[in-house]
């Protein structure tokens, strides 16, 4: 019978906390949705928030993915990890690289760190040889 779980603490440090990490992104990334109506992607704000809105159910998918050791979920929260930084270089080409480093900047240092607690040496062997 195989159990599913939400966190895996049999996992090396980075990846337990890059778990945590992509549940607490994927969470207020459905919450912060209201709050994001003056940013455009390709002109449009509805592209947008359907943007955010995936990145964050992938980060929720990923972490769970992770959680239940399949590459797709160390893939997707990778995926997901990168997602703000694309939109992020979106709004610095559209209004300006300062308008892009002064939005969210505790968010910005959040994705950083996730990311590196994903690409981490550590996390990427573990997942290579352990991961199904």
């Amino acid at each position: 019978m195989s159990q599913k779980v939400w966190i895996n603490n049999r996992v090396p440090q980075t990846l337990y906390i890059a778990q945590v990490m992509l549940y607490i992104r994927g969470a207020f990334g459905v919450l912060s949705l209201g709050s994001l109506g003056r940013y455009e992607l390709f002109g449009s704000q509805a592209i947008f928030n359907v943007m955010i809105l995936l990145a964050s159910f992938g980060a929720l998918a990923g972490a769970f993915g992770i959680a239940n050791s399949y590459k797709w979920g160390w893939r997707l929260g990778v995926a997901a990890a990168l997602t703000p930084f694309v939109l992020r270089l979106n709004v610095a080409v559209v209004l300006g690289m300062s308008e892009a480093l002064s939005y969210d900047l505790i968010g910005l240092v959040f994705d950083v760190g996730v990311l590196a607690a994903l690409l981490h040496q550590q996390s990427a062997e573990y997942q290579r040889v352990y991961f199904r």
